[in-house]
């Protein structure tokens, strides 16, 4: 199938049009413009913790304008924006995810100093996204950084939902799990987050680094702000303005990603919509030696055998913080030729899967998507379509904005 197929670029737009429904910036800024305290005098601190982190301190700025005293932006490697390096008082950490390291401890000692050093003057805001739970720790004494890499790297290995992996992670640190809120006992605080966890839940969201705390009084106004269902709502609304039939599925996935490529697959081919979106989190069970990959781009290779040989099927799977795995990519796009071309390059889909090396496949097939950084954090994206590339091209031309890149 050739790359110019308007298929696929129809799924890479629908996939913008998703995120930008749960953009950390344009989130954060309508929320702080819209609420009674936008008006206060007193000056803000900020800090924001998660992949999204830059793109959600860049919100605060865009509302609170001068009032923004201070600021403190903990994030991923390769994700702060150009923008914020301009802005004066604001701090930036950047440190390891998926796996932490001694960065994400120097963070988090950051951190708790940074709560210590809060004025009584000010107005503390936190901002918090995916990825803290890697990227920021301070460690309960008697637990080692072995355990908590042992933690992590065997929970990812294992394929254990996101939800219980932060529970176990939280159980050997001193700011997880409501913790961090203890430490700022009685005084008032605001809380905003993007969520990419089941149940939308800031006692899970990031471990719970500001999550509600039962030992002490707990005056932490905490309101999430986007999660995948309103990204799932950005994918569909923006299909239906194209005239197309859409089906986006209320409940969010989580189960294992082979799985869920049986399922995803049947419901395009049986069901009558041209367009379907579903949203949630895959998991993986990694053999010994995993290879290049990541659930999303397992998924896509997954399904891509299902799909072999179905002219008017195509599915695109991508995390919608950019990244997938410890790779670079957010996930992949997948035709009915995609098995084709692994077989041309001399690549087994089923042996791929084995070895959990999906990635080294679908670069070989050219189906890799390429985002960079996205400025959310919200969990994964499935479309799926059912369409004739003749039909496709008589949807209205909606190209515009730095499109998503298949490699």
């Amino acid at each position: 199938m050739s790359s110019t197929d308007p298929r696929r670029q129809l799924l890479l737009e629908l996939f913008q049009d998703g995120m930008r429904r749960v953009d950390g910036r344009h989130c954060v800024r309508h929320a702080l413009s819209s609420a009674p305290q936008a008006r206060s005098p007193r000056p803000v601190w900020i800090a924001a913790i998660g992949k999204a982190a830059s793109s959600m301190a860049l919100g605060a700025h865009d509302a609170l304008g001068v009032a923004l005293e201070r600021g403190l932006v903990i994030t991923k490697d390769g994700h702060v924006q150009p923008e914020l390096l301009a802005l004066s008082g604001v701090e930036i950490y950047e440190s390891a995810h998926p796996v932490p390291d001694d960065r994400s401890l120097a963070a988090g000692e950051r951190l708790l100093r940074w709560v210590e050093e809060l004025p009584d003057a000010a107005d503390p805001l936190f901002l918090i996204s995916g990825g803290a739970s890697s990227l920021v720790e301070v460690l309960e004494s008697g637990a080692s950084f072995a355990d908590l890499a042992r933690v992590t790297a065997g929970g990812l290995a294992a394929g254990i939902p996101v939800g219980e992996l932060n529970a176990r992670r939280a159980r050997l640190s001193r700011i997880k799990g409501g913790r961090l809120t203890a430490r700022l006992g009685a005084r008032p605080a605001r809380a905003l987050f993007l969520s990419d966890v089941p149940g939308d839940d800031p006692a899970v969201i990031g471990s719970g680094l500001l999550g509600p705390c039962a030992d002490t009084a707990d005056r932490v106004e905490r309101v999430v702000l986007a999660s995948i269902d309103h990204a799932r709502e950005g994918v569909a609304a923006a299909a239906a303005q194209l005239g197309l039939e859409v089906y986006a599925c209320p409940r969010r996935f989580d189960d294992d990603a082979l799985r869920l490529a049986v399922r995803f697959t049947h419901e395009l081919r049986l069901g009558t919509a041209q367009v379907q979106v579903w949203g949630g989190e895959s998991t993986v069970k990694l053999p010994e030696s995993p290879g290049r990959g990541g659930r999303n781009q397992h998924l896509a290779l997954a399904a891509a055998r299902l799909i072999a040989g179905q002219s008017d099927l195509l599915l695109l799977a991508a995390g919608t913080d950019g990244t997938d795995g410890v790779t670079d990519d957010a996930g992949a796009l997948v035709d009915a030729e995609t098995c084709a071309r692994l077989a041309l390059a001399e690549l087994d889909a089923d042996e791929c899967l084995r070895r959990a090396d999906s990635g080294t496949a679908l670069a070989a097939a050219g189906d890799l998507i390429h985002t960079g950084p996205t400025g959310t954090n919200v969990g994964d994206l499935v479309i799926g379509i059912k369409l004739s590339a003749q039909t496709a091209r008589a949807l209205p031309d909606r190209r515009g904005g730095t499109p998503a890149r298949v490699l």
